[in-house]
């Protein structure tokens, strides 16, 4: 059963939380930290994305919490896998995976009633030098949006910071998809850019919890979705990345809600 909303909307339609509210999101994060960490050894030449999927989907059960995406509009899985020109939303089935694909994974869990979102990058074989740079400045990417994110900043600052990065480093930022807001729901206010022009949007406040997502194209960044309706590709298919925390704005600056406990958020595929 989920808990009534807590907190309060501000002027530009985003929920306040109030301290109290980040408990929920902590456990919820980490229990999805816990099952991106799980699958990391399952990604193998060989194994389907309909096997890691299913791996998924029991720890989360066994774990007493609930997949958010199984039934959402449809969807029938506990996780979305994004393999090399797919941009997101890639469905788990008979792919298997070859020397050398590059994959997001994307995992969001209901525990208690707060939502826990995040995804990763995994490698299976052999990773190109290409691919590891792609990998790399997506990377760096998010861990530049959440440096921007501090009471007073704006969703601007954290959109031109990935914006900068990604550009800087001669690559594109998918335009189509952005993060979002989260805590007893799965989306919610504000939309959060992955480009933008510093100072620019609404002002970060504490209490506010939301997702940065960025996807990097080494191409550009048009994209489209295919005909099952869910997954989003390039255009020019070239390869493109991503990765995503969940966070909440603190006094300070914010919390990461979805830390990898055992630090395998990067590189996921190290030892």
């Amino acid at each position: 059963m989920h808990r009534a909303k807590t907190g309060f909307l501000n002027s530009d339609s985003i929920r306040i939380h109030p301290a109290e509210d980040f408990a929920g999101m902590r456990a919820a994060g980490q229990l999805t930290a816990k099952c991106l960490d799980m699958i990391a050894q399952y990604v193998k030449l060989g194994v389907t994305t309909g096997e890691l999927d299913a791996r998924i989907q029991a720890f989360i059960e066994d774990a007493g919490a609930v997949s958010a995406t199984i039934g959402y509009r449809g969807y029938e899985h506990a996780s979305c896998i994004s393999i090399n020109h797919v941009v997101c939303h890639g469905i788990p089935g008979s792919k298997v995976l070859k020397d050398g694909d590059i994959l997001n994974i994307d995992v969001t869990c209901i525990l208690d009633g707060w939502f826990g979102d995040s995804s990763r990058m995994y490698v299976a074989g052999k990773l190109s030098r290409r691919d590891e740079r792609l990998i790399e400045v997506t990377h760096e990417t998010l861990m530049l949006g959440i440096a921007a994110v501090k009471p007073g900043n704006t969703f601007g600052d954290i959109g031109a910071a990935i914006q900068a990065y990604a550009e800087g480093n001669r690559m594109s930022v998918v335009r189509d998809f952005c993060g979002h807001g989260l805590g007893q729901v799965f989306h919610a206010a504000p939309n959060v850019l992955h480009y933008g022009r510093a100072g620019s949007g609404a002002v970060l406040e504490e209490g506010m919890f939301f997702t940065i997502e960025p996807m990097i194209n080494l191409g550009k960044s048009f994209t489209k979705v295919l005909a099952d309706g869910w997954t989003a590709v390039t255009k020019d298919k070239k390869n493109t990345a991503q990765f995503e925390h969940s966070i909440g704005v603190t006094a300070e600056g914010c919390e990461i809600f979805t830390l990898s406990p055992t630090g395998k958020f990067y590189p996921t595929w190290s030892a």
